[in-house]
Formats: C-alpha cells, structure tokens, sequence
C-alpha cells in the first residue's frame, strides 16, 4: 500500500470515527499517530509526538489564549454583562424591536472582553431571555437573538476563535484581531435591521414598546459601560498603537479585568476560582486539539495528501473566488456537526497552502471562515449555541430556537457574500 492510498484510507476512518461520535481530538490524535507509527516506525513517531507536545504547548504565543479566556471569565463572574443590557436597554426599548436590539448590542459588547460564544450565549441569555418573554416578544425571536448575538465573540476581538486562526496559519494575531472590528459592526448592524424591519411590519413579533427613557437616564447608563468600553480600549487600542504586542494585551487585559471586578466587589473567592477552574479546562481543550491538529498536519505531508489535494484544486480551471465559494460550503456542512475550533483544526491543513498558491489575502480568508464558524454554532443538528439557550430557559422549546435562528443564519450568508464581493471590508483597518 503506496502513502497516498494509506493517507486516503485512514481519512475515511477519521470520518468514521466522528459520524459515531467519537470526539474530534481523540479521533484525529489516533488517526495521525497511527499514520505517521505506519509511514515512519515507532521510534521516530514517538520521539516527533513527544517533541511536538512540549513545542506546541510551550510557544510563548500561546498565551495568549488562556490569558484572554481568562479575561472574560472575570468579566462574566464580575456581573459586568447585566450592568450592559441594562444600560442598551435604556437607550433603545423605546424603538420598534427595542429588547432585542438591545440584547444584540449588549452581546456585541460582552464580546469584546468574553472571547468565548458559549459563554457569551450563556451570560445574555440568562439576562435577557426572561424579560424578551415577559415583554411579549416572540419565543423564537427571542431565542435567535441570543443565540446569533452569542455568535459575535466569535468575529469581535479578542476572539480566541481569532487567535487559534492566527496561530495555526502562522499570521499576525494583531491583524487578525483589528480585521474583525468592521466585519462585526457591519452584522451587528444587519441584525438590527432585520429586528427593526420585522417588529414594523408585526410589532406582536418584538414584544411592547416601552417608555422612552429620560436623557438623564441614558447618560446617567453610560457609567455602566465604563468597564466594557475599558478594557476594549485598553486591549485593542493598546495593539492598534502598537503599545503592546498580542500577547501582551491578553495579560493586560486579565488583570485589568480582574482590576474592575476588585473595584466593583464583585470578585469573591469562590468566584476566582472558578474563573480559573473555567479557564484550565476551557484552555486545555483548546491544547489538546491543537496537538492532534499538528500530529495530523505532519502525517497529511507526509502521506502527500495535501499535494495531492492542492494540485487537483490549483488545476479546476474556476476562478480563485469559486474555490474559496466551495470551500465555505464544505464548512457550511462541517459546521453543522464540529465546534468551530476543531472545524479550523481539521480543514487549514488542507485548504490554507491552497490560499496561498491563489495568492489570496490570508486575513480576508480568515475572517471568512470564522463567519461560517459563526453559522456552525447554530446550525441543526448540533447547533451548540441553540443548546445553550435551551439550557438557560425552559420556556423555550429547542425545535423553536432552530426556528429562530434561520432568519439569522440568512443574514450571515448575506454577510459573508457581502465580504466576498468587498474584501476591503476586511482589510481597510489595517
């Protein structure tokens, strides 16, 4: 048996592997460890396997991770995520939609110190769910408003989605970073729209209008953003102006979100503790998969899958934009049933040198994929974030949060064709 057809033949045993549940570490540490072990022998697997655990884990550019992962479990034990949807409540529950614009604004918010959408979905839902239903707003709107708006932490800075993209495909992490700025406010803005236009056409859908509030209310609400908009300025301004690296703003921002929650007194013990606990086990998640995913890049070279792939996409005589239009439907499908990170682990290997031999802009492409994360996470069957909202409410049924969230999932194709058709988007801030 040549290389390639052994390469083939365990890619369809990955594939099996995860049609029966198995988890998409385990399944791709087995799978490329039994490659290289074939291709390679024992002793030069085990001494690459070992090497390659201490190095992946132990590059100093991956502290990033945790440290930013961190910085939003502070912020969620901290409370500071009501203190935001109370304050976007104020401003916006007089308009058509006002409640679930405001929990859009407010996870757009939260998301620029959480980093994680399943905390993000967590946390504003807990909040807001309650009182969108109390109000009269439709359950499934409900639902896919927080579910979507979970979504966001996903494609606004500090992203961790963003980090392990940059990390995996050797790019700047401070550009990944500022390029999900606009690409953010460009959703944020599609979202309310859409809320806008349906809650005129059938304000039953969107619950009552209250009162409008008092100027003095609205700015006297502002205080409550002080430490969002804090800590947003003092991560992503600091890497704008080149203050401080990456890297260097993920520990700044941990402490001086641990700083807020000090001044506030809204950081016990117990909390601290289980925003570190949180943070182990969510960071060594993340490593775990990450040394699967390396192991596996290695036995694709060395089975001469990705040559094999590469030179029969580099042949399709289709333009550049065509392929990269494949290869977002080949996530579309991914993402109905694979977590965003492990989606991004299993596919660069394969698709990012293809990018490259295009002459595509890596950045662009980027933000591309982690736009077609962010529809994975609520795509049926698994839809994690549509999991999540059932978790935080019971008055909810799962088959109406699938509901609610297809509009949305309309939007992000819009979006992301919107993006296609202008990279520039993308790019103009860096």
């Amino acid at each position: 048996m040549n290389s390639i057809t052994l390469g083939l033949s365990l890619l369809t045993l990955l594939v099996f592997l995860m049609l029966i549940g198995s988890r998409v570490s385990y399944a791709v540490i087995f799978v490329s460890t039994l490659g290289v072990f074939l291709l390679k022998g024992w002793t030069p697997t085990s001494t690459f396997i070992g090497g390659l655990s201490i190095s992946e884990v132990g590059n100093y550019t991956y502290s990033a991770l945790p440290l930013f992962i961190l910085m939003g479990y502070f912020t969620y034990y901290a409370g500071i995520a009501d203190d935001l949807f109370h304050a976007t409540k104020i401003w916006v529950r007089h308009i058509n939609g006002g409640l679930p614009t405001a929990t859009i604004l407010a996870s757009a918010g939260f998301a620029t110190v959480s980093g994680a959408s399943t905390a993000a979905t967590s946390v504003i839902g807990k909040i807001s769910i309650p009182q969108m239903l109390d109000a009269g707003v439709k359950p499934s709107l409900a639902a896919g408003v927080v579910a979507m708006g979970g979504c966001l932490a996903a494609l606004i800075p500090p992203s961790t989605v963003m980090v392990v993209y940059g990390i995996l495909t050797e790019q700047s992490i401070s550009k990944m970073l500022l390029a999900g700025i606009i690409p953010g406010i460009l959703t944020v803005t599609v979202y309310i729209i859409y809320i806008y236009t349906i809650s005129r056409l059938d304000n039953s859908k969107a619950g009552v209008r209250e009162q409008p509030s008092t100027w003095r209310e609205r700015f006297s609400s502002l205080k409550l953003t002080l430490p969002i908009i804090s800590l947003f300025l003092l991560v992503i301004g600091g890497i704008y102006l080149g203050v401080f690296t990456p890297t260097e703003a993920s520990g700044i921002g941990a402490f001086g979100a641990l700083s807020i929650a000090i001044a506030l007194r809204r950081m016990s013990w117990e909390k601290l503790k289980l925003a570190l606990s949180d943070t182990v086990k969510t960071t060594c998640m993340i490593f775990f998969i990450m040394v699967g995913i390396s192991i596996f890049s290695r036995f694709l070279s060395l089975a001469g899958i990705n040559q094999l792939i590469n030179g029969y996409i580099l042949g399709i005589d289709a333009s550049p934009i065509f392929i990269v239009i494949v290869m977002l439907f080949i996530y579309l499908i991914l993402g109905m049933f694979m977590d965003a990170v492990s989606m991004m682990m299993l596919t660069l290997p394969i698709f990012f040198p293809i990018i490259n031999s295009l002459g595509l802009d890596p950045i662009w492409y980027g933000i591309l994929v982690i736009k077609m994360a962010e529809i994975g996470l609520v795509s049926p069957p698994v839809g994690l974030n549509c999991f999540i909202v059932k978790g935080v409410t019971t008055r909810i049924p799962i088959a109406e949060i699938f509901k609610g969230v297809m509009p949305f999932i309309a939007l992000e194709i819009i979006t992301v064709i919107i993006l296609l058709i202008f990279p520039s988007i993308v790019t103009i801030i860096l």
